[in-house]
């Protein structure tokens, strides 16, 4: 079906994180049984959930899996890790000192020293993300990173582990093993900060231990925005389409175009593509999630982008570059057509772990800064410690705040 921009255009406006009160209070009964009893309340959640307890999987395991890949899938691994590793190293990350007639003024950069990265199960075994979470956190300089993904690990994963340099591996999974990271036990190790995405529980999890620890954000269902022109091909905009389509049925689909002949060529290629994928009855539930969306023009279709705020915007435009000034929010952007957002999802070098649900609005993707804390640092010289400190106190005066205006009197 297509839709004109005027009837997409306020679903783009409201869109945002929704949780489920149900999921919430199970996950909080989880979270409150595994900071009280620890390892007891883990394993007993692991064996009813996952049916299976919970046990570190050693490095020699993963390096059996790695060494029992087919050597091209190996080769592929390691390419993926050498450009998502080449990609952070040019993110600066170093902090600076400063010193002028007023004194010393900087920034101290720091590494976190644990952080948990969260590889989801399932039907697909994601070993992309853990590649995606586990080098961004090593280029920062993370002294452990911690890997759970639920039992029985998939043998792609554990061979991902030891491509990416991770430090320790736990078969755990859900709200459980959110638990586990946030509050530690005395298997698992407490976090600084946990990472990546997961289902309902998961995402419910992060929320509820925020604080805590710290987390990357709270991920919604994927979902890609394509802007064509009619230079584009139908045959290459169904497939990128279908291809965010098959993640899972609450995935979002989205192409916007001025030419309605393409428009009504692409769901022409929709209808036969859906018919040759393994997972067409999950993608044909979530291309009922997105659509084709008729646009006056490009600039029409960049405001409607910008208002949805997708996690991947692809602009399949014959010169995509002039619109790119244009992009405001964006969780990643995809330059032509010859880009893929699928790339992206395995190889290109950037990390796909990006925000959902329109939380492209106020964060970005995961990089090197979300493993880094910042700290101030202030050695202000004597002569302006005293021109500052009047102007201080009227400060600290009309907050209210008497004791921190003696304290700077007394600098005076």
């Amino acid at each position: 079906m297509i839709y004109r921009a005027e009837e997409v255009r306020e679903r783009f406006a409201r869109r945002g994180l929704s949780f489920d009160p149900t999921v919430e209070e199970i996950v909080r009964g989880i979270l409150a049984a595994v900071r009280e009893e620890g390892d007891a309340a883990l394993d007993r959640f692991s064996l009813d959930l996952d049916g299976h307890p919970v046990e570190e999987i050693p490095k020699k395991a993963w390096r059996q899996a790695y060494e029992d890949l087919d050597e091209e899938l190996r080769d592929a691994l390691e390419t993926a890790k050498e450009r998502i590793e080449a990609f952070y190293r040019e993110e600066a990350k170093g902090g600076f000192l400063r010193a002028d007639e007023s004194g010393l003024l900087g920034q101290l950069v720091r590494p976190l020293s644990r952080v948990g990265v969260y590889v989801p199960g399932g039907s697909a075994p994601l070993l992309s993300s853990l590649l995606m979470s586990v080098v961004p956190a090593k280029v920062a300089g993370v002294a452990e990173v911690i890997v759970a993904s639920p039992p029985r690990v998939h043998p792609g994963v554990l061979a991902a582990a030891w491509v990416a340099g991770a430090d320790r591996l736990f078969a755990m999974g859900g709200a459980q093993a959110i638990a586990a990271m946030a509050y530690g036990t005395e298997r698992v190790p407490r976090v600084d900060k946990i990472v990546g995405p997961g289902n309902a529980y998961v995402v419910a999890a992060k929320r509820q231990v925020y604080g805590a620890v710290g987390i990357d954000g709270l991920a919604g269902p994927t979902e890609t925005l394509i802007i064509a022109d009619g230079s584009a091909s139908p045959r290459l905009l169904a497939a990128d389409l279908l291809a965010q389509a098959e993640h899972g049925p609450d995935s979002e689909p989205w192409l916007l175009s001025p030419e309605r002949a393409l428009l009504e060529r692409v769901e022409a290629e929709l209808s036969k593509q859906l018919s040759q994928l393994p997972r067409a009855e999950i993608a044909h539930r979530a291309l009922e999630k997105g659509g084709l969306v008729l646009t006056k023009d490009l600039e029409e279709a960049l405001e409607l982008a910008n208002l949805y705020a997708p996690e991947h915007l692809c602009l399949a435009l014959a010169d995509p570059l002039p619109w790119l000034g244009k992009v405001q929010n964006a969780g990643g952007v995809f330059l032509g057509e010859g880009s893929p957002e699928a790339l992206g999802d395995y190889i290109a070098g950037p990390s796909h772990v990006m925000p959902t649900s329109g939380t492209a609005r106020f964060q970005g993707g995961l990089s090197v800064r979300d493993f880094l804390k910042v700290i101030p640092v202030m050695g202000l010289a004597e002569e302006a410690v005293k021109g500052l400190a009047q102007k201080g106190a009227l400060l600290a005066r009309a907050e209210g705040l008497e004791a921190h205006a003696r304290s700077l009197d007394l600098r005076r």
